[in-house]
């Protein structure tokens, strides 16, 4: 028993040898100077470096895309099995910081038991085919000392992967955010989509009335007729379209909220307008988009996790001992037990491999080609986040350059429908003057219509290459 208190002491001292393996440290971030708007960019709404709004939806001002933002939050089905995956990454750390601290067991049986009739002599010294009893406590303790970083390395492997877990949901959440809004915006254009056919619908309807009147009098003619009844046809068959593309939508924010097909019908069906974008759009700064993004964050901690993997896997080479310990009683009786029938054992037990067969070499080697692929794969996420913020900052700006153009254009057709049905009615063109300038002003109405859901889903394209949403939310 004297010789326990300087075996412990011998043990922690051995606990502060080397940590084997390479430091993990940040990779240098590769930010551009800044991502200034270029000259095709320059339009009415106009980024700003100011902070990101971590809840970026609102900036739409539309209190329903903000309220269902919220229930996708709480409700989105990919982001409960998100969360569980987390769960579970926190269950595995738990397991590998275990391995740093001691274990104590409680052990013991009672046995009633006899010998074969071979007359082998119990451990009291009675003879065989005689019954006897045999009973034993013990309190059993070990502890591994962390000679060379093997299990530190293992208990920071956890840590980078229970993060990389949490990026992996914060990714998830970013994601499912910018899809509900994106569908939204869908849904609010196509509801104006349909209201435009409608309206269209009910001018040509009038048309072919007022034609009919004009060949009752001898002014028109069935030609006319019929091209009146084809045009107004025409325009009915995109009704069904878009009645089909309006169901789809709602069941996909359905979807999203965890709800059944049509769970939405009622709270979405009444129109609403198109969600439109501020005047000044926040975007931050360049040096904030990897501390943002939950990818290239998620890509650091697996690079991270693969860097102490390397570590563990060096420190297999080298001897492991292992302290333990043990105490109780042993005795001929199932109680009590006596004093003199006390048992202990202490010491170190001694682990060193000498021949492995190649096995710990091909482990070192895995464990640094994967580090490499990590690092590859952290390189990768941040050159293609770079490369998608580009994208969405010139498609924000080729949008509206487009809507611009396209309000213009249906002035235009507004008014060259106008004068083609004063001249119709004065008898100085053709019927198919004004089928023609409807048809112009119903296409541009609806590539309108489609510019302005573009402007919109360009921004949540955006914000979604800008990593954000997920601050406000966890």
């Amino acid at each position: 028993m004297k010789a326990l208190p300087a075996l412990l002491l011998s043990g922690l001292a051995l606990t502060g040898c080397t940590v084997l393996g390479p430091d993990f440290s940040a990779p240098p971030g590769e930010a551009t100077a800044d991502w200034s708007e270029a000259p095709e960019r320059s339009v009415y709404r106009r980024t700003t470096p100011q902070p990101l709004d971590p809840q970026w939806w609102n900036l739409f001002d539309d209190p329903q895309l903000s309220a269902l933002q919220a229930r996708v939050v709480a409700q989105n089905l990919d982001l409960l099995s998100a969360g569980t995956r987390l769960q579970q990454s926190r269950a595995l750390r738990r397991i590998a910081g275990g391995e740093a601290l001691p274990t104590l067991d409680a052990n013991g049986f009672a046995l009633h038991q006899r010998n074969s009739n071979s007359g082998r002599v119990d451990y009291s010294g009675r003879e065989g085919k005689q019954d006897f009893n045999h009973s034993r406590a013990t309190l059993d303790a070990s502890w591994e000392p962390d000679l060379w970083g093997r299990i530190s390395r293992h208990i920071e492997e956890a840590d980078a992967l229970l993060e990389a877990s949490e990026e992996t949901r914060r990714d998830v959440l970013v994601l499912v955010l910018a899809e509900t809004a994106h569908h939204y915006i869908r849904l609010r254009g196509e509801q104006a989509n349909e209201a435009l056919i409608r309206k269209n619908q009910e001018i040509a309807r009038r048309h072919l009335e007022l034609t009919r009147i004009r060949l009752a009098n001898g002014m028109a003619t069935n030609l006319e007729i019929a091209q009146a009844a084809g045009q107004l046809a025409t325009i009915e068959a995109h009704l069904p379209a878009s009645l089909e593309e309006q169901a789809r939508l709602i069941n996909a924010l359905s979807f999203l909220v965890g709800g059944m097909p049509d769970a939405l019908r009622a709270e979405l069906q009444p129109v609403r307008g198109i969600p439109v974008p501020p005047q000044a759009v926040p975007i931050g700064l360049p040096a904030e988009l990897a501390r943002r993004r939950p990818d290239i964050r998620e890509a650091e901690a697996r690079l991270h996790a693969a860097t102490a993997g390397i570590g563990a896997a060096q420190a297999d080479f080298y001897p492991q001992i292992t302290l333990t310990g043990s105490f109780g009683f042993e005795s001929s009786q199932f109680v009590p037990f006596e004093w003199t029938n006390h048992l202990f054992a202490i010491g170190p037990s001694l682990y060193l491999p000498i021949f492995e067969g190649g096995r710990l070499k091909g482990r070192l080697a895995l464990r640094e080609a994967r580090q490499q692929e990590a690092a590859i794969a952290y390189r990768r996420t941040v050159l293609k986040a770079w490369h998608e913020v580009d994208d969405a900052l010139s498609a924000y700006g080729a949008s509206q350059q487009r809507q611009l153009k396209l309000v213009e254009a249906v002035g235009q057709n507004e008014t060259a429908l106008g004068n083609a049905r004063q001249q119709y009615l004065a008898g100085a063109v053709d019927f198919l003057n004004v089928l023609n300038a409807q048809r112009d002003l119903l296409a541009t109405e609806e590539q309108r219509i489609r510019s302005d859901e573009a402007v919109s889903i360009s921004l949540v394209a955006l914000y979604k290459a800008l990593g954000g949403g997920w601050e406000g939310t966890l």
